[in-house]
């Protein structure tokens, strides 16, 4: 197995959970609601904890003496291998709530078909994670509906954000050398195989929204591969990594 290819695999499949984790993060003390603020900050341990078993699997196959906390709090801006649409900043309620759904149709499968794997360490922290990103598509596509089918202004915020983040959704079914790699021997699934069953899901989440799908095709890229992130997530970093830039080497 190319370890390299691994190892990039790895950093793409921690770094969605690290920056979108980091992301729901910022809404505990903030949420509309209680019932909201602790679910937001649920999810977001669950991802930050799926980053740990991600990134700290990736530490072991670089052996180049990093752990899982090297590799999220010291790498810059274009060593981070996660989509673009994670690393947006995260608007009102509703754009954050639409990203999330959106995330999850795919991630859900994802896992599903990664806990399959013929590494058994990615298909032991494939099967843990499916459970907690299976309830996490459960309720971000309840709310998609609630609020996609609620109020004149609810809707129109929904709208709004589908229509934003259509065009970031692509990236997640780009298909480049690793990933080709990596499926033939049986590690990941092809990108592109996860479309249909994504498209199935998010189609008939949004028309129990009334909400209209974006015909634009268009796709955004580059972050799965470094080539490019968006100005948000350098500032985002700025705030996540500045404990340990500012006191190398600290711990509790």
């Amino acid at each position: 197995m190319p370890q390299d290819a691994l190892f990039q695999t790895l950093l793409r499949l921690g770094d969605n959970t690290l920056v979108l984790g980091h992301r729901v993060s910022e809404w505990c003390g903030k949420a509309p609601v209680l019932e909201e603020d602790i679910a937001l900050a649920n999810t977001a341990l669950d991802l930050i904890g799926q980053t740990q078993m991600w990134l700290g699997y990736a530490a072991e196959v670089e052996s180049a003496g990093r752990s899982a906390d090297d590799l999220a709090m010291l790498r810059d801006v274009w060593d981070f291998r996660n989509i673009l649409m994670v690393e947006r900043p995260n608007g009102d309620f509703g754009h954050t709530i639409m990203r999330q759904f959106l995330f999850d149709a795919w991630h859900r499968p994802l896992l599903a078909a990664l806990a399959q794997s013929n590494d058994h360490r990615i298909a032991e922290i494939a099967a843990k994670a499916v459970k907690e990103a299976t309830y996490h598509l459960e309720r971000s596509a309840e709310t998609v509906i609630a609020l996609g089918d609620g109020t004149e202004q609810s809707h129109a915020r929904m709208q709004d954000a589908l229509t934003l983040l259509w065009p970031y959704v692509g990236e997640m079914f780009e298909s480049d050398e690793v990933d080709a790699q990596m499926a033939a021997t049986g590690v990941v699934p092809a990108p592109e195989t996860l479309k249909d069953s994504w498209m199935q899901t998010v189609r008939a989440t949004l028309i129990e929204a009334t909400l209209a799908i974006p015909e634009d095709e268009f796709a955004h890229k580059g972050g799965r591969t470094g080539v490019r992130h968006t100005e948000h997530l350098g500032h985002m970093l700025t705030q996540m990594q500045w404990l340990q830039r500012a006191y190398p080497g600290a711990n509790w």
